[in-house]
């Protein structure tokens, strides 16, 4: 692999570091720099010139910061004369403002895109995006990985002989079941309606749930207020076990102590598009790598091979 050049953000360095490991490359250095009035510089230690570059930034809080820190550095290396730039977005928080839903409100995923487009990105390379309609609000080449095989993995490794699927959504349900067949179990889901951030409602489970092992499954989890919310629906229709799985782990408002309490759940799944330090984690979480998959996504655009392939043993 050569004339690449790959840096990272300072919002998950130990991600962008099992991705060099995995490719066999270094990890360019950058500097951050907070001046006085709050603003910040980047500044990128490694020759770009015509060199293909990827820059690796999840948007995770402290969100804001993160998101101007990865335009600068994009501008930083439009400004060296890289031949292209690649985003590598494992998490954009900003996906979940997807559509206007309320008078007189910006729809900040599009907005955020378009940030990302002028400030130099030539193509992102994403990890679960929230909603289908966000792929399109970029007028670059969009790669949209997901952490369904990791996860299917993962349960594989037990007994699934009674196990359901379960959606907190219908918006959810397409990847739900596609996750199902995966594993090769039945599906169901909830029907709930979201009042507010952290105020939600799920009225019914439909599916057949009573006695079975479940595994909820969800793109993300934030404040955790819908799946405990599921949980009390769950617990009502009489089910074994309950076990949780998700892509990104926020876990804000501590969430993840939330959960780990409820005496229902017995194992909390999610992947490392997020980080999760140490101290914060729960003994029931259990965290899977995606820096493979991206990896070998990174080789493959750099080398103009098919990123779809990744998607043909699902």
């Amino acid at each position: 692999m050569r004339n690449i050049a790959i840096f990272s953000g300072s919002a998950h360095l130990s991600l962008a570091e099992e991705i060099c490991d995995h490719l066999g490359l270094p990890l360019r250095p950058s500097t951050v720099q907070h001046f006085a009035n709050d603003c910040l510089q980047v500044q990128l230690q490694a020759n770009c010139r015509e060199h293909d570059v990827f820059v690796i930034q999840p948007i995770v809080p402290p969100v804001q910061e993160n998101l101007v820190e990865l335009l600068l550095m994009l501008d930083a290396a439009r400004g060296a004369s890289a031949a292209r730039t690649t985003v590598v977005m494992p998490h954009f928080a900003y996906a979940r403002s997807d559509k206007k839903d309320a008078p007189r409100i910006s729809i900040g995923a599009r907005l955020i895109a378009d940030l990302m487009v002028t400030s130099g990105a030539s193509r992102v390379l994403a990890m679960t995006l929230h909603s289908p309609q966000v792929h399109g609000f970029f007028s670059v080449p969009v790669d949209q990985l997901h952490a369904l095989r990791e996860l299917a993995s993962h349960f594989r490794a037990g007994d699934l002989s009674n196990v359901v699927v379960v959606s907190p959504d219908l918006g959810n349900a397409k990847e739900a079941s596609a996750f199902a067949r995966m594993l090769g179990v039945p599906v169901a889901a909830g029907a709930k309606q979201r009042y507010a951030d952290d105020q939600v409602s799920i009225s019914a489970v439909i599916g057949d749930v009573a006695g079975r092992d479940i595994i909820v499954l969800d793109d993300e989890i934030a404040k955790g207020s819908t799946v405990i919310e599921l949980v009390e629906r769950l617990r009502e229709q009489g089910v074994r076990s309950i076990r949780i799985a998700c892509t990104h782990g926020l876990f804000t408002d501590k969430a993840l102590e939330r959960l780990g309490e409820l005496d229902d759940v017995h194992q909390i799944v999610t992947t490392n598009t997020v980080p999760i330090p140490e101290p914060k984690r729960h003994p029931k979480l259990h965290v899977l790598s995606v820096a493979p998959q991206l990896a070998e996504a990174i080789r493959r655009i750099h080398n103009g091979e098919s990123v779809s392939a990744l998607f043909h043993d699902t």
